[in-house]
């Protein structure tokens, strides 16, 4: 499946990622069911094909 190209469908297809995450129906890449938030965002943001901002120390 093609990856997002628009802003909006990037910030959409993170928010599905992050609802799964929620609900608890995301599975890893493994098959095994996705217990930490960071991991379930690191997944969306992947899957989005975004880059993660990074914060000024």
């Amino acid at each position: 499946m093609p990856k997002p190209r628009t802003k909006a469908a990037k910030s959409a297809k993170v928010s599905k990622v992050l609802r799964e995450y929620k609900s608890g129906t995301l599975k890893s890449s493994s098959g095994r069911k996705v217990t930490s938030a960071k991991q379930a965002k690191a997944i969306a943001l992947s899957e989005a094909g975004a880059k993660r901002k990074r914060r000024k120390k």
